[in-house]
């Protein structure tokens, strides 16, 4: 994942010119070594020892990259080193941890944000707006499949509830993103089915409460080849005077209802209107230029910790629903 965060870095004009990577660090010194390498970072200094690179270096921020078990004690770190922090997904390996991310930036006086770049795309941003305008009425439901077989190798296989904590927080954080609502309450059915490569958890059916009695439903597998979806899921959006069909990639089509008379009343079809900027449609780079303008600003970002942490609840409220086979209430 470092990879990607770099190549935004380096491809994107307005990140090349206002950020300087000063270190790199890895619990094995030479892929950090590598990696600077690869980028042409000379200057930066490479180490094991997070606390002695910051130290060093004094940066203003820190990019925490690291695997869920980690991310407690890196976001921790930078804050007490007086850096802003920007996080891989999700925020915290558990919802505590997470509640005390977020307590430690207020304290700080610093920003902690989590890279949700799939809500920078513009599939998800144009959805945003059609919801926001109600061409399609009052938004009743969101549905949303997520079916792909990647076979990773490395930690995932061996992560616990690996479909939700790992890949489902994406498209709960777009759920969440296109309808502005709150979740409120989920029932979670998980398993590993049969032939899954993975140790634990890569299928999973919930159904999430939204405040204003939004619905959203998730049908999702990381163990199902054949007929993949996008990384994206494929969305249905519907309200009370349309619905919304949207394949995770180019593929847009919405009708609303357009007479009165019938058995089937008669629809036609409606544009999806285009995203209301360009700018919140290129992924990691989007996420972190928000952030660096955040920062500039004094204001919070659209993925920080005390909004992010509610699509967190959402994951561990399905992993409770799954372990207790009840509905679980969702508090963050």
């Amino acid at each position: 994942m470092a990879k990607g965060w770099l190549k935004a870095l380096r491809d994107t004009p307005a990140l090349k010119q206002g950020v300087s990577v000063v270190g790199l660090v890895d619990l094995d010194r030479a892929a950090a070594d590598a990696l600077a390498a690869e980028f042409d970072l000379q200057d930066a200094a490479t180490g094991t020892d997070l606390d002695a690179v910051l130290s060093a270096t004094r940066p203003d921020i820190l990019f925490d990259i690291v695997v869920p078990e980690a991310r407690r004690a890196v976001v921790a770190a930078g804050l007490a080193h007086g850096c802003h922090v920007l996080s891989e997904k999700p925020m915290a390996a558990s919802l505590e941890e997470a509640r005390e991310l977020r307590d430690l930036a207020d304290k700080a006086g610093k920003l902690h944000a989590v890279v949700q770049n799939r809500r920078y795309i513009a599939g998800v941003r144009r959805i945003r707006r059609m919801i926001e305008e109600e061409t399609l009425g009052r938004l009743t439901s969101l549905h949303a499949d997520f079916f792909l077989g990647p076979h990773f190798g490395g930690f995932r296989e061996q992560m616990d509830n690996v479909l939700l904590l790992d890949m489902a927080i994406h498209t709960f954080d777009a759920a969440r993103f296109m309808s502005g609502k709150d979740p409120q309450a989920v029932y979670c059915h998980a398993s590993n089915p049969p032939g899954s490569w993975y140790r634990h958890g890569a299928s999973a059916n919930a159904i999430f409460e939204f405040s204003d009695d939004v619905v959203f439903t998730y049908r999702g597998s990381w163990c199902a080849e054949g007929a993949p979806t996008s990384w994206e899921s494929a969305w249905r959006v519907t309200g009370t005077k349309g619905t919304l069909m949207w394949d995770g990639a180019e593929r847009f089509e919405a009708n609303i209802v357009t007479g009165t008379q019938g058995f089937f009343r008669p629809t036609g079809p409606l544009e999806v209107p285009a995203p209301e900027d360009d700018a919140d449609t290129h992924g990691h780079a989007s996420v972190i230029e928000r952030f660096l303008e955040a920062i500039s600003a004094g204001r919070r970002p659209e993925t920080d910790g005390s909004d992010n942490i509610k699509s967190l609840a959402m994951v561990f409220g399905a992993i409770e629903s799954a372990r207790a086979a009840r509905r679980i209430t969702i508090a963050a």
